[in-house]
């Protein structure tokens, strides 16, 4: 019998209880309990392992990030498209993936005597919406997106929570140009990326540049352009990275973002990757200049990596504690007895006329106890209303994390809330 054993050494007692003070804080913010402790996902085994249920909660602030995610990419000058979620198993032949990444495809069924496979890429689908009609070198660059479900075939013990699951939403992006719009698409792409991000409250990274493997096609000229857009961009950015020699992709170089979260764990979500190949198996061409056929070039390219891993990382990121524009609900209205329901309702209302998302917590449970239970739930704040309050046209006011602040008039608060969001 054979037993693995591993072990870490530290360099001081300072080191280890440095070290140890990190697992305790990744513990409470395990994001597959605060999903359970906060309602916001659940995986149920009824339906089977990585498998995601949204529950409203979750939900609510999965659409905020995508809304917010297709605006931000109709204002970049991307379009959106939608695919679908099966298609004919030969598909994947041509794509290459059936040589390249069987081992993480579900087995195909058959419709009407043709086998077909759940896809595990987008890719494919928008090569075919780039073939339905001849393109001209005028419409190049074309940028899509997709907030495309994908399935892949993921062994049982990798699993973890929203981090490692079965089916999956990429957030992906293609972007197809000719060589010469190279450069600059991808120092835009790389921008974009970080703007996304740091929009999130990520201000720490760390890049890799992914060079061309041993196994790999393409033409070597094309590979060493590819290669130094790459490197302009993140030279162009500021960006600090590191070479990951022969790390790239077989058909094309390839940028990695990894974020670190608030206690400085690195996460990998953002891709961007040149490719040479695709192009050439669905034979896709743009009419130049002269009037000849020429062979673009794909950029691959997802901001957040899955929406699914993404959510995961925020929740342990932000200790399930989003911020204001992010929380499902933003401000909980807490009678103080029967009598101030009436005008907690009110206050309610007029929060949700201006926008915010508000509850009013009318249970027959002492003021104290509603407010440890909000703050349980990690809401932004908690507007605490009695006889004072109700006279006044004021609410008391209690932050997630700045505690009492005091009475204040409600038409304040709001622009006290929004200053907050806007910043």
């Amino acid at each position: 019998m054979l037993q693995r054993i591993y072990g870490t050494a530290f360099e001081s007692q300072a080191d280890l209880d440095e070290y140890l003070k990190k697992l305790e804080e990744a513990e409470k913010r395990d994001h597959r309990r605060l999903g359970r402790d906060l309602d916001l996902f659940s995986i149920q085994e009824e339906a089977g392992p990585g498998l995601v249920f949204w529950h409203p909660k979750g939900a609510f602030v999965r659409k905020m990030i995508e809304d917010y995610w297709r605006n931000e990419h109709y204002a970049h000058g991307y379009e959106l498209v939608f695919t679908p979620h099966i298609a004919r198993q030969e598909l994947w032949r041509t794509s290459g993936h059936l040589d390249f990444f069987s081992e993480n495809i579900y087995q195909p069924m058959e419709v009407e005597g043709q086998p077909y496979l759940i896809k595990p890429m987008n890719c494919p689908f928008h090569l075919l919406i780039y073939k339905s009609k001849v393109r001209s070198y005028r419409e190049l660059p074309i940028r899509w997106a997709e907030l495309g479900t994908v399935y892949r075939y993921e062994r049982s013990g990798a699993l973890h929570g929203l981090m490692r699951v079965r089916g999956f939403t990429q957030d992906d992006a293609h972007i197809i140009c000719t060589r010469e719009q190279l450069d600059s698409e991808t120092k835009r792409v790389l921008n974009f990326v970080l703007m996304i991000l740091k929009r999130f409250g990520f201000e720490e990274f760390e890049v890799y540049l992914s060079t061309r493997p041993e196994k790999s096609v393409g033409e070597d000229d094309v590979w060493e352009q590819a290669t130094e857009a790459l490197k302009a961009a993140l030279v162009d950015t500021g960006l600090e990275y590191k070479i990951d020699e022969g790390g790239g992709a077989f058909y094309g170089p390839k940028i990695d973002v990894k974020i670190k979260d608030a206690i400085g764990r690195v996460w990998q979500c953002s891709t961007i990757q040149v490719d040479f190949n695709e192009p050439e198996r669905f034979d896709i061409t743009y009419v130049g200049q002269d009037n000849q056929q020429h062979r673009p070039i794909m950029i691959h390219r997802a901001l957040f990596g899955s929406m699914e891993r993404f959510m995961g990382v925020l929740i342990e990121h932000y200790a399930g504690a989003f911020p204001l524009w992010l929380a499902p609900v933003q401000a909980v209205v807490i009678p103080i007895a029967d009598r101030h329901v009436e005008y907690a309702q009110k206050v309610a209302d007029t929060l949700k006329s201006q926008g915010f998302r508000s509850e009013v917590d009318d249970r027959n449970e002492k003021t104290g106890y509603k407010i440890r239970e909000a703050q349980l739930q990690k809401i932004p704040y908690m507007l605490v209303v009695g006889d004072r309050e109700a006279e006044a046209g004021a609410v008391s006011v209690r932050s997630r994390a700045e505690g009492d602040k005091g009475a204040i008039a409600l038409d304040d608060l709001i622009e006290q809330l929004k200053t907050e969001l806007e910043k």
